[in-house]
């Protein structure tokens, strides 16, 4: 046999996230509390019968159940030792855990095993002792995918197990466990593990690999995993593949489809000061350098939320992703950006990414919200725009009441004989009191704004337009009307309003049609007092001040105090009369 048939094979490559999963609490990182609780435990013998681990993906759930599996069962290298926090990993039980072939240690994905079988299998299995280690232990990954009949079947097992079995369950949605099983475990959440243990373990790693990375690269790949060590290594191992030597700042960046955060910040500072031109040129200069506009976008809000939270708490600023130079460069835009300014920058940006991810092209998509975001930079919140415009006002009179509407005076009306005037835009009558006018006409309709309130009542919506538009009041008496047709006035009028009338009164309505001597149409007396309140607004020193700040804009609409206290006394709900109560004292 040739000396190449019996050499040994070389070992298959393992990946990082692998070769270096911590094999006791010591190489644990991120998780004091929890491993502070473990040890005390067991050093005191008050091992709980079943924990519950729950964090985010790559904080080490799973592989703490196997070290507490280890630590359970692991004999020491004499083999005469007892259940240790630090298990020796050098006796069959320790290398058998980890090595996942222990016949007494079961794992089990709740993922893919989510049914009631799947229980009964351990609920039928727990009675028997185990057959070479001191404990039996299941450890079940992604707990919260069993089902509800798999979770109630697992109770009565789970609250009163044999002394040989432990139970540890791992899950990213603790909300989803059923509190039933919540209250028979100890529960430990891991947390997210802190930038400066991560770039810790991290540079460890890369030494232990001879692998030569800048404290820039660690901080992308740190603030990429988001606190997930599984989420780092695999990343630090894709870097160091990349780099082919020393890896720095800009190949992490590349790799990760990251924009130069510099460069972005850069990005922030044109669009706040409104530079249009120079933002779309610095946006179209990273996208040609492989930016993609969807990360540049959410790079952006990232820097919006961390300015804003630096304008709270400065402290913040003190991250040790970020370098020296942003974080002096962060500390300045929080101290010039109102919060209002940055408030309304995240509420747009969030508004743009949602565009983007919609849009049939994202470039084109990014440029829009970029020219959005340059032209409301430098708004003005509403409270520094009084401010400028009380400084801007001439000292003058405020503004009064709205004039008065049309030569008669007071709201807008026709002429009438003989009565007081009503408002034209005054509370219409109640199908009772129309009924009453009907019946007695000479008391009930003493004016013609009477006529027009019934005409209304009775919801004859054209033809209270045509007497609105084309009725040019002369003279008016209870069943008589006589008016000047204005060029909008249709040539049956008179006769259909006559038989109108009629029909609703009872009584014969004599109304005739004449040449001259009409007084405006209750239409052009309405417009005239609008367009007369319009033109003493607009001499207000106040508005014009606005209309010179916002060059464009209209008066929308004019309310007087009296109207606003109308429209909200008409909306109001009605009062309701207390309820009699038989308890209370007469």
């Amino acid at each position: 046999m040739s000396d190449s048939e019996t050499q040994t094979p070389a070992p298959a490559y393992q990946v990082l996230a692998r070769k270096y999963r911590p094999e006791t609490f010591a190489d644990l990182v991120g998780q004091e509390a929890m491993v502070r609780t473990l040890k005390n435990a067991f050093a005191a013998d008050r091992i709980a019968h079943a924990f519950i681990m729950t964090g985010i993906r790559g904080t080490g759930k799973t592989t703490t159940a196997r070290i507490i599996a280890k630590g359970l069962n692991c004999v020491g290298a004499d083999g005469s030792g007892g259940p240790t926090t630090e298990p020796c990993g050098q006796c069959e039980p320790c290398r058998a855990i980890a090595e996942g072939r222990h016949v007494d240690v079961l794992e089990m994905d709740a993922a893919s095993r989510t049914g009631v079988g799947d229980i009964r299998e351990i609920i039928d299995s727990v009675h028997y002792r185990a057959a070479s280690a001191r404990f039996k232990v299941y450890i079940i990954d992604e707990v919260h995918m069993l089902s509800t009949a798999a979770f109630n079947a697992l109770l009565k097992t789970l609250e009163e197990p044999p002394a040989h079995v432990k139970f540890i369950f791992a899950t990213t949605e603790i909300r989803k466990v059923p509190v039933t099983v919540l209250s028979r475990c100890q529960r430990f959440d891991l947390k997210r593990i802190e930038p400066e243990v991560m770039m810790g373990l991290l540079s460890k790693i890369a030494k232990s690999e001879a692998a030569e990375i800048t404290e820039g690269a660690l901080a992308l790949i740190t603030r990429a995993a988001e606190g997930s060590a599984r989420d780092a290594t695999s990343l630090l191992d894709q870097a160091i593949s990349n780099g082919a030597g020393e890896t720095n700042a800009d190949q992490v960046r590349a790799m990760l489809g990251l924009a130069d955060r510099g460069r972005v910040l850069d990005l922030f500072d044109m669009i706040m000061r409104g530079a249009a031109p120079e933002a779309l040129a610095e946006l179209a200069a990273q996208y040609s350098d492989g930016a993609d506009p969807m990360a540049v976008l959410r790079d952006l809000a990232e820097i919006t939320h961390w300015i804003s939270v630096i304008k709270i708490t400065p402290e913040a600023a003190e991250d040790p992703t970020t370098p020296p130079e942003e974080r002096s460069r962060g500390l300045d835009m929080a101290g010039r950006l109102p919060m209002r300014v940055l408030s309304r920058m995240w509420q747009m940006l969030l508004k743009a990414i949602e565009e983007v991810a919609l849009a049939p092209n994202a470039m084109m998509a990014a440029e829009m919200a970029v020219i959005r975001l340059t032209h409301v930079a430098d708004l003005p919140d509403p409270e520094s725009l009084v401010k400028k415009l009380q400084s801007q006002a001439a000292p003058g009179p405020a503004p009064g009441g709205a004039p008065a509407g049309g030569p008669y005076g007071g709201a807008v009306h026709a002429p009438m004989m003989g009565a007081p005037m009503a408002p034209a835009r005054g509370p219409t009558m109640s199908g009772g009191q129309a009924t009453a006018l009907a019946q007695a006409p000479a008391i009930a309709l003493p004016t013609f704004l009477h006529v027009i309130d019934l005409i209304r009542d009775k919801r004859d919506m054209l033809l209270l337009k045509e007497v609105e538009d084309g009725v040019k009041l002369v003279r008016y008496a209870p069943g008589r009307i006589e008016f000047q047709p204005s060029p909008l006035a249709r040539a049956d009028l008179a006769a259909r309003l006559s038989q109108r009338l009629q029909g609703w009164t009872g009584l014969r309505w004599g109304i005739s049609v004449v040449n001259e001597g009409g007084a405006p149409t209750l239409a052009e007396d309405r417009d005239a007092e609008e367009n007369s309140a319009r033109a003493e607004a607009l001499e207000n020193p106040l508005v014009q001040a606005a209309m010179l700040a916002f060059p464009g804009a209209k008066i929308a609409d004019i309310r007087t105090p009296e109207a606003m206290a109308a429209a909200a006394l008409a909306e109001a709900l009605p009062e309701v009369e207390d309820e009699w109560d038989p308890f209370e004292d007469g």
